[in-house]
């Protein structure tokens, strides 16, 4: 299985509604059909809530 990347990421996102929390990011990727890395990613994140997608992408890609 590939590492997810930014587009994964991106589309396991798409209509999530900010500022949000991680569990709800956890579940929004999973009902658009992530892939178990990228949710196993969301869930382990430190931060536990989020102002934007950008936000998330750089706690996922650069180290949390």
């Amino acid at each position: 299985m590939a590492k997810p990347n930014p587009t994964d990421l991106q589309k396991a996102l798409k209509n999530a509604s900010y500022p949000a929390d991680k569990e709800s990011l956890v579940e929004r990727a999973k009902d658009n059909g992530a892939d178990r890395e990228l949710v196993d990613q969301l869930s382990h994140l430190k931060k536990g809530s989020f102002e934007g997608p950008d936000e998330v992408q750089k706690a996922v890609f650069k180290g949390k």
